[in-house]
C-alpha cells in the first residue's frame, strides 16, 4: 500500500515537473515580439505586459469595441447599407487590431499615452462617419446634407469654427487616409481601377487613391458646396478635378502660394480664405460667427503649446512620446478636428501630465534606447508604425518627424484682421506642405535645425518611390548629412501600394544599415524576419 503511494506521489510529482518545464519554455519563446506574428492576418494571441499592463491594455481593447458598437447604433440601418455599398468600410472593423500594432512593446506611461490619444481619434472618426452615412443622400433624402460643406482632406478645419450651425467633413478621410492606415490591402482595388482608367502608375498613391474612388462611385454622396485644394501638390489639383465632377456642386478652389515664405504673398492668401469664407457664406445662408472662432481658436492655442510641451520632453534625455503616435495624433487633431472637439484638448492635458511626471521621474519610455533619430518624408500609410518597430527592434527612438511639424503659430483671439493672417499663415504650413512648398529652406534646413534641436544621431529618411520632389534632393541629404556626422538611411515606400515595396523590404533597408555600417546586434532578435505580409 505504501509503495503504491510513492509511486502515485512521484508521478505527480513528474507531472508537475513537465507542465513546469512546459510553461518555461513557452515563456523563453514568447519573449520576443515577433513570436506574435503566425503569418496570417491576426495575431497569435495579445501581448504580455506583466499584470497591471495587460489589463489596462484589455480595459482599452473593450471601449475600443464599445465604441465600434455606439457607432453602430448612431444609425443602424444607414450603416448596414453603407456596408454594402462602400468597400472600404470594412477595413474600419481591424479598428482593435490597428491600436494592437501601434503599441506593441510599450509599458507603463507610454502604454497609457498612446491609448488616450488613439482612442481619441477613434471616437472622433466614429462620430463623422456616422454623421457622414446620415447626410449620405445615396440612402434617402435628407436635411442634414444641406448642412455640410465638404473640405478637400489635406486642407485644415479651422474656418468651419465660425461656423458652428454647419458641418465640416473632410471628404476623402473615412474612404482614403484613415482607411488607408488601418488596413494595408484596403487601397489596392482603387489603385488597380485607377490604373485601368488610364493614370500612369508613377502618379503618387494618394491623390490616385482619391481619384479612384471617385470614378467607382464609392463616396457618400452630400454637402451643399465644397473647398477643393491645391495643397500639397499637383497630383492633389488632379484629383480634386475627378471630384468636383463626382459630387457636382459649388467647388471653391482654396489655393496658396508655393512660396509662402515671402511676405509679399501674406495679403493674397488673406484674400484667399476670405474669398471662401464669402463662399460658404453665399452657399449656405450662414454668416461668419467671430465669436464662436475665437473660441475655438483660444482651444486651438492651448492644444498647440501642450504639443510643444511634448518636443520640449522628447529634446531631454528622457523622452517620453516616441514612434507614430507623435504624427498621428499631430494630423488628427490639427487637420480634421482643428480644435472644434473639445475631447482633443482634454486627452492632451491628461497626457501632458502623465509625460511631465513620467520624465521628472526618469521612466524609460521603450525598453531600450541606443539612437535619438528624426524621421523624414511622409510615411508609408501601410507601414505607419514602421517607427515603432524600429524602436522595439533596434533601439532607435524616433523623437519628432516630419508630419508633426506643422505651424505652431497663435492665434489672435481679439483682432479679426490678424485672426485671418493667422488662418493663412497655418494653411501655407500644413501637414506635408510646410516641409515641399516653400523652397530649400524648409526642405533640408529644416531636417538640420531640428536634428540639432533634438540630439538626433540618426535620420530615418522613407523615400516615397512616386514623389519626385524627394527622389530629386536625394545627394542633397546625402551630402549634408555626412558634413554634420548623421547616420541617414533610407527606407523605400510606395505609400499605399504594399506590393510595390512591401513591409518587410522596408524592415530590410534598416537591418542592413544596423547590421553592416553599425555593426550592431537587434534588442528584439525575433522582429528582424517575420511574416507580416497578411495582417491588417
Amino acid at each position: 500500500m505504501e509503495n503504491n503511494d510513492t509511486a502515485k506521489q512521484a508521478k505527480q510529482n513528474e507531472k508537475r515537473a513537465q507542465a513546469k518545464a512546459k510553461m518555461k519554455a513557452q515563456e523563453e519563446k514568447l519573449k520576443g515580439l515577433g513570436d506574435l506574428y503566425n503569418g496570417k492576418m491576426y495575431m497569435k494571441h495579445r501581448e504580455w505586459r506583466g499584470f497591471k499592463d495587460t489589463a489596462y491594455d484589455f480595459f482599452r481593447w473593450l471601449i475600443t469595441m464599445k465604441d465600434l458598437m455606439v457607432f453602430v447604433a448612431r444609425a443602424p440601418r444607414r450603416i448596414t447599407k453603407a456596408m454594402f455599398n462602400y468597400r472600404w468600410l470594412c477595413s474600419y472593423l481591424s479598428s482593435p487590431a490597428f491600436i494592437d500594432r501601434h503599441s506593441m512593446g510599450l509599458r507603463g506611461s507610454a502604454l497609457r499615452v498612446l491609448h488616450l490619444q488613439y482612442n481619441a481619434m477613434i471616437k472622433n472618426t466614429t462620430k463623422l462617419m456616422a454623421t457622414t452615412f446620415k447626410a449620405d443622400k445615396r440612402f434617402g433624402k435628407n436635411k442634414l446634407s444641406e448642412k455640410v460643406v465638404l473640405f478637400d482632406e489635406m486642407m485644415p478645419m479651422h474656418i468651419m469654427a465660425g461656423f458652428p450651425n454647419l458641418i465640416g467633413i473632410p471628404a476623402q478621410v473615412a474612404a482614403v487616409f484613415q482607411c488607408s492606415v488601418m488596413d494595408q490591402n484596403s487601397m489596392i482595388p482603387y489603385l488597380d481601377a485607377i490604373e485601368n482608367y488610364g493614370l500612369p502608375a508613377d502618379v503618387c498613391p494618394l491623390p490616385a487613391c482619391e481619384a479612384a474612388v471617385a470614378i467607382m462611385d464609392e463616396y457618400p454622396k452630400m454637402g451643399k458646396c465644397y473647398i477643393s485644394s491645391s495643397m500639397p501638390c499637383d497630383g492633389s489639383v488632379m484629383a480634386s478635378s475627378y471630384q468636383n465632377r463626382y459630387y457636382n456642386i459649388p467647388t471653391f478652389p482654396l489655393v496658396f502660394p508655393v512660396r509662402y515664405m515671402d511676405e509679399s504673398a501674406e495679403d493674397y492668401a488673406v484674400e484667399e480664405i476670405k474669398k471662401a469664407i464669402a463662399f460658404i457664406e453665399e452657399n449656405t445662408g450662414e454668416k461668419f460667427d467671430w465669436d464662436a472662432f475665437f473660441t475655438c481658436m483660444g482651444r486651438y492655442n492651448e492644444e498647440t503649446k501642450l504639443e510643444m510641451n511634448k518636443w520640449e520632453i522628447n529634446k531631454t534625455d528622457c523622452p517620453q512620446v516616441t514612434g507614430a503616435t507623435l504624427a498621428m495624433y499631430r494630423m488628427y487633431s490639427f487637420l480634421i478636428s482643428a480644435s472644434r472637439d473639445p475631447l482633443f484638448l482634454k486627452v492632451s492635458k491628461k497626457v501632458d501630465k502623465i509625460i511631465t511626471k513620467a520624465n521628472q521621474s526618469g521612466e524609460k519610455c521603450s525598453k531600450e534606447q541606443r539612437h535619438r533619430a528624426v524621421l523624414w518624408s511622409p510615411p508609408a500609410h501601410y507601414y505607419e508604425h514602421y517607427s515603432l518597430w524600429a524602436e522595439n527592434c533596434w533601439g532607435i527612438n524616433v523623437l519628432v518627424d516630419m508630419e508633426s511639424l506643422v505651424a505652431t503659430k497663435m492665434f489672435s483671439t481679439t483682432d479679426k484682421e490678424q485672426a485671418l493672417k493667422d488662418v493663412a499663415y497655418t494653411y501655407e504650413r500644413m501637414t506635408m506642405r510646410r516641409h515641399t512648398n516653400g523652397g530649400y529652406v524648409n526642405v533640408l534646413d529644416e531636417l538640420w535645425r531640428v536634428c540639432k534641436e533634438f540630439n538626433a544621431d540618426m535620420v530615418l529618411m522613407l523615400e516615397g518611390v512616386s514623389c519626385k520632389t524627394m527622389a530629386g534632393l536625394k545627394g542633397l541629404f546625402d551630402e549634408q548629412a555626412r558634413e554634420r556626422g548623421i547616420h541617414l538611411v533610407w527606407v523605400e515606400h510606395d505609400l499605399m501600394d504594399p506590393r510595390t515595396v512591401s513591409r518587410k523590404s522596408m524592415r530590410e533597408s534598416l537591418n542592413r544599415y544596423m547590421t553592416t555600417v553599425l555593426r550592431e546586434e537587434p534588442v528584439d532578435p525575433t522582429l528582424v524576419d517575420f511574416d507580416d505580409e497578411l495582417v491588417w
